[in-house]
């Protein structure tokens, strides 16, 4: 590495210290809207949500495809790929270094870091022509100033950590199955020992055996290395196993939030009523599965009002224009549901 480099990542982490704030929570967002925008029509993919993640806490982010899920944990990372997308607005803090105001080199300091990303799928998320060991060893020199060999050393380990021989270090992800490949993966994204970690649906590729041992390693490793973790699922099964507070997105908006236990066992949103109602029953063969009619609004062209409205039985005229209301259940739980300001509803849900 030349002594510019050098002198530049020395900088800009002086001046990543400058731009601190203290912030007792390990992410801080606030009204994040993201959009993709083409010369045909504009994508509404994330329309202003905020949360706070508590450190060494885990909160699961859940919704369908589309919901826009990825795209808020890549603005959270300042990786929303421009053009076509574009943060509108909102905060993003990371250890209190809003993500947004940063450099390009304050930004290679903090990714990886600070905050890393497992992303979805181990087969594209790999590069092909370079070892898994060069792979993991890379961010190693980058963020721990090691040399090339002693980062090769420490690759070793990363992999013995996930479970992998470490004299597969000189192989490349060809030679390795989909979960092994998913482990690499975990061990690029730990080997600096992050503070914040995203996992994009690490199991969503995998057959349900490498899904448990992929979940369980994950858990002990984030317990061993005090990680706050955001896990961004489609499996309520997952955020059950892992996961300390659930966001529920639908169509660009948090729709429900809450402790796990809240959401869960106090679920109030008809969105997540419906998750929940869609899942089998293993105690009961004969009960038929209760699919949420009909698809999510196309993000390009959103209703007025509540987007969930025209697959709600509950829906209201208020639901369908206006703003959506918040209904605030406790410190921690809410969800945004304009259907309790009407008195049918309750009667409906026997509340």
């Amino acid at each position: 590495m030349s002594i510019f480099k050098k002198l530049t990542r020395g900088n800009s982490e002086e001046s990543l210290e400058k731009k601190r704030q203290k912030m007792d929570a390990a992410v801080e967002v606030e009204n994040l809207v993201v959009q993709y925008v083409t010369s045909s029509e504009t994508v509404e993919a994330v329309n202003g949500i905020s949360f706070s993640l508590a450190k060494k806490h885990t909160l699961g982010l859940v919704g369908e495809t589309g919901a826009g899920k990825t795209t808020a944990m890549l603005a959270l990372m300042n990786m929303v790929p421009d053009p076509p997308g574009v943060v509108k607005s909102g905060t993003v803090k990371v250890n209190g270094l809003d993500m947004r105001q940063l450099t390009p080199a304050e930004l290679q300091n903090v990714r990886g870091s600070e905050i890393a990303m497992i992303f979805q799928d181990p087969m594209t998320s790999l590069n092909p022509v370079m070892s898994v060991g060069e792979q993991i060893a890379e961010s190693i020199i980058l963020h721990r100033h090691l040399s090339e060999k002693e980062a090769l050393e420490e690759a070793k380990k990363m992999l013995a950590m996930v479970g992998i021989d470490p004299n597969r270090v000189g192989e490349y992800p060809h030679q390795f199955s989909g979960g092994m490949r998913q482990r690499v993966g975990i061990a690029i994204a730990l080997a600096c020992n992050p503070t914040v970690l995203i996992a994009d649906e690490p199991t969503s590729a995998l057959d349900v055996t490498i899904q448990a041992q992929i979940l369980r390693m994950m858990k002990d490793l984030k317990e061993k290395n005090d990680t706050s973790l955001i896990m961004i699922t489609h499996d309520l099964g997952v955020v059950a196993e892992l996961c300390d507070e659930v966001a529920v997105m639908y169509a660009g908006r948090i729709v429900e939030y809450g402790t796990l236990e809240e959401v869960f066992n106090q679920t109030k949103h008809p969105y997540t009523e419906g998750l929940f109602n869609s899942l089998p029953n293993i105690n009961s063969r004969q009960q038929k599965l209760q699919p949420i009619p009909g698809l999510m609004p196309d993000p390009a062209n959103l209703p007025k009002g509540c987007a969930f409205a025209d697959r709600c039985a509950y829906a209201t005229d208020a639901c369908r224009s206006g703003d959506v209301h918040i209904q605030h259940f406790s410190d921690t739980h809410y969800a945004a549901c304009s259907a309790y300001l009407d008195p049918a509803f309750h009667i409906q849900r026997g509340y």
